[in-house]
């Protein structure tokens, strides 16, 4: 009995810093409609990155505190924590977040512990959740039934979803929704009187927009239902779309987006209804894209040790260009790759590890426009040894013997990152057809003015840093030069001085380590003198040094610059 008391301590102790902090999530959160509201890019910006920030910092708090109130002797104890997990899930299992809890009591035991104690029995390497919840509660969620009046159904829900902001047009945006609805379903839908409309009862916030999600279902069929609002300042809100395509949906929730901000009193119910309409996503994105991405990373461990014990797959070298910074492997059978930082760099590379380490971090909290894929750092995993193909294994323990070790049936990945897998454009483009080549080419010039419209300067922009997605989209992934586009002296390169300075093996004129040239991107880029010249004629002015000065000056103005996440109809008023 006398341990049971400092367990049961413990876990309340545990649980009220989670409290804590979904408080301070929820506030950060709530804020979302009134920076919608009054037009705060910038703030909203800050905010998104303040909450990615707030779980690391709370984690440190809680630890901090338990080891002011606790001999280390008592706290450090791993024989006690089995005790304390079993007090844990006697206090979460009336919660409605109780999944996200099991993930707090992770954090806060790999905060105190080395990854070398990690266990089922100490932590929630698998959730106690399914089998403990008595019944399944039905999501939050407002139904319209149209009878036949698509209309006036239309009209209800636009009503039901004001904001302290009228409408610039009602008038015009219903008839433009039922336009658009009636354009992208099968005719017979809107005249079934069984067809309902089923949205989440609270709205989504992203960067500029607002988001209604949902679906449209008759008895037999279903489609996923987003409709994105924009606010024009000065003028009003505005409904800007009508999107019923499960890839285009699957996008704005897409790896490469920032999270979303959205009140989610049960989150398991919302990922479930968001997994009944995008089915091709897992949990763990899910998860991560509204904003739990601590608990989208234990889903994703979940399901990779799940993979590794029920599979043969074997770890190899991801294909495509060896890094000069990063070492890549994947599982051909799990869309994923693995990331480790090499011991040694290229001599062309003037990073350290710490300034990588950095960059990576830095990804996650910055808008990633849909460019950029996100990440999970991870420390101390442990895998099998038959897992690894030994080509795989020798290569990344010759490469990286301080991240890579072997310690007896195991093998350990001291700290990686996981991103998901995509064809690298260089791979890609060997085998596209004319047609592919053209319109991977186009997506590769919008993710570079894209990522910029964000402040983003990618630094290495050649094609193998880049991958094509599973939908088309070309996305950038690695990371070790980026930097903000308003750090970057963008300079036309000046006019030699004598002709004998064209021939020369040295430029006739200075360079400082921030200075870029756009003029030399063509040689550097493209190889394909094919390639090269369609470039130009898509994406010409990013060689032109005013281009990206000229985006360094709208950036330091303070203008967010749109990027929608879905393609927009042509319209005779169109954002800028």
């Amino acid at each position: 009995m006398a341990q049971q008391w400092p367990a049961a301590d413990m876990a309340r102790r545990i649980l009220d810093g989670f409290d804590d902090y979904r408080e301070h999530f929820r506030q950060i959160t709530d804020g979302a409609r009134a920076r919608f509201e009054r037009a705060q890019w910038q703030e909203i910006q800050s905010a998104a990155a303040a909450r990615i920030s707030l779980y690391e910092e709370m984690v440190a708090q809680v630890s901090q505190r338990l080891r002011a109130a606790f001999d280390d002797a008592v706290l450090l104890d791993v024989h006690l924590w089995p005790l304390v997990k079993s007090a844990y899930i006697n206090l979460i299992d009336v919660r409605l977040d109780d999944e996200l809890s099991e993930t707090w009591f992770n954090s806060i035991f790999c905060d105190l512990f080395s990854h070398d104690l990690i266990s089922d029995g100490c932590m929630f390497i698998h959730t106690t959740r399914p089998s403990l919840r008595a019944h399944e509660r039905m999501p939050q969620t407002r139904a319209y039934r149209p009878e036949g009046n698509l209309a006036a159904a239309l009209e209800k829900v636009l009503e039901d979803y004001r904001f302290g902001v009228a409408y610039e047009d009602l008038s015009r945006d219903l008839q433009r929704l039922e336009a658009q609805l009636r354009e992208n379903l099968p005719d017979w839908v809107c005249k079934d009187p069984a067809l309902t409309i089923e949205l989440f009862s609270s709205t989504l916030y992203r960067n500029k927009g607002a988001y209604l999600v949902g679906r449209i279902y008759t008895l037999d069929e279903q489609w996923p239902l987003v409709i994105p609002l924009l606010h024009r300042e000065g003028r009003g809100i505005q409904v800007d779309a009508l999107i019923t395509d499960e890839a285009e949906v699957s996008i704005i929730f897409s790896f490469t987006r920032s999270y979303f901000m959205v009140d989610v009193p049960v989150p398991a119910e919302f990922v479930g209804f968001l997994k009944r309409i995008l089915p091709g996503k897992h949990i763990a994105e899910l998860y991560t894209s509204i904003g739990f991405y601590k608990h989208g990373k234990s889903e994703f461990y979940r399901a990779l040790i799940n993979h590794l014990s029920n599979t043969d797959d074997r770890f190899v070298m991801a294909p495509g260009v060896r890094g000069m910074v990063m070492s890549v492997f994947t599982l051909p059978g799990f869309n994923t790759v693995f990331k480790i930082i090499k011991d040694r760099f290229s001599p062309s590379k003037n990073v350290d590890h710490a300034t990588v380490i950095e960059k990576y971090r830095l990804v996650k909290r910055v808008d990633r426009v849909g460019r950029m894929a996100d990440t999970q750092e991870f420390a101390d995993f442990r895998f099998p040894l038959n897992k690894f193909d030994p080509e795989c294994l020798a290569e990344l323990l010759e490469v990286a013997p301080s991240t890579v070790a072997v310690e007896g049936d195991k093998v350990l990945i001291r700290h990686c990152w996981t991103e998901r897998r995509m064809t690298p454009l260089n791979i890609y483009l060997e085998s596209a057809s004319e047609t592919q080549v053209h319109e991977a080419l186009d997506d590769y010039g919008l993710a570079i003015k894209q990522l910029a419209a964000a402040n983003i300067f990618p630094g290495d922009m050649l094609l193998k840093n880049f991958g094509v997605t599973r939908h088309g989209r070309v996305v950038f992934y690695d990371y070790d030069e980026i930097s903000f586009l308003t750090e970057v002296n963008f300079r036309r390169i000046p006019p030699p001085r004598y002709p004998e300075d064209e021939m020369a093996l040295e430029p006739w004129y200075s360079v400082a380590p921030n200075d870029v040239f756009p003029e030399e991107f063509p040689r550097f880029l493209f190889a394909d003198l094919g390639q090269r010249r369609l470039f130009n004629q898509l994406h010409g002015e990013l060689y032109d040094a005013a281009y990206w000065q000229g985006l360094q000056a709208a950036i330091r103005d303070g203008k967010v610059i749109d990027v929608f996440p879905y393609r927009r109809k042509s319209r005779p008023d169109p954002i800028q």
